[in-house]
């Protein structure tokens, strides 16, 4: 050392150029292709259709997001969507956190049973008849509850939980809590839960991701369009984005039919901005605890 500078040689500084140069180019992989369908979105139908590369917009409209939103089962769909992230996330919040503090308290009766068990149905299951009988058979099928309740429970989830608090919350704070006349539930709601804002932020991201992104489970068990989810709606835009644009707003003109057309991809491209923006505009709002609650839980014991 000279002072409280590191002598680097010359083979760390070549070494520290390749890295960032592969940094830089791994970046340029994965933003590229948002960047894209971000511009493609509100360029002219002409330059995304020529497949010409798009560095900034070229032509500028809004019109396919015009189309996207001029759809009422888009906003059918927001509503759903919201209503199922939303209590589906807190849910999910409450279960996976209460079943990972439980399993991470070495006096819970019978726990290597249980994370057994749990662990077991990581590796096995019914498939997917056996569950929607079983579904069927709770009365549950095109039922809102249902779309709220499935996902609220993730072993991997537990798991990374389970593995925080034995990380991070010492034994010793648990024997002067209850020297002091705590409760178990005192101490877990007035303790516990303040001191794990991290994690709780980490796998409330998870399950808000897995929920809005969610579409199988709807295709299967609703029949009632009005319950859809927004990403529902979005499959049948995308699948079907040109009798989309056909029929939309037309009326019957053959130019204006030839011009939507045109903005099929590009109805497409607002479809995919719509459906992600709202989630990648919650991220930077837990990005700190998101980082530092999955590096604490890593290490799974």
């Amino acid at each position: 050392r000279v002072g409280s500078k590191v002598n680097e040689t010359r083979f760390d500084r070549i070494f520290n150029v390749v890295v960032y140069v592969l940094l830089a180019l791994m970046l340029i992989v994965v933003i590229y292709p948002l960047y894209f369908v971000l511009l493609a979105s509100v360029s002219d139908p002409q330059y995304v259709n020529s497949g010409t590369p798009l560095l900034y917009p070229r032509g500028f409209t809004l019109m396919g997001y015009s189309r996207v939103f001029a759809d009422n089962r888009i906003w059918i769909g927001y509503a759903n969507t919201l209503l199922y992230a939303g209590a589906g996330t807190l849910l999910a919040v409450a279960v996976q956190v209460m079943a990972g503090y439980a399993l991470s308290r070495s006096d819970l009766p019978g726990r290597n049973i249980f994370m057994a068990l749990f662990v077991f149905t990581m590796y096995f299951g019914g498939g997917l008849i056996p569950f929607y009988l079983v579904v069927k058979s709770l009365n549950l099928v095109n039922s809102r509850l249902l779309m709220v309740m499935l996902g609220c429970s993730s072993v991997y989830n537990i798991i990374i939980i389970r593995s925080f608090f034995v990380s991070t919350l010492p034994k010793e704070l648990q024997e002067a809590a209850f020297i002091d006349g705590c409760t178990n539930q005192r101490y877990f709601f007035s303790i516990v839960l303040p001191l794990s804002k991290a994690i709780i932020a980490v796998i409330a991201l998870y399950a808000l991701v897995a929920q809005w992104n969610s579409y199988f489970n709807a295709m299967i068990f609703l029949t009632d369009r009005s319950k859809y989810p927004l990403q529902l709606y979005l499959r049948e835009i995308l699948l079907t984005a040109k009798t989309y644009a056909d029929t939309s707003m037309v009326g019957g003109d053959p130019e204006a039919a030839t011009k939507m057309e045109q903005m099929v991809e590009v109805i497409k491209y607002g479809v995919i901005v719509v459906s992600t923006l709202p989630v990648i505009a919650i991220y930077p709002f837990l990005q700190k605890y998101f980082v530092k609650g999955m590096m604490i839980g890593a290490i799974k014991g």
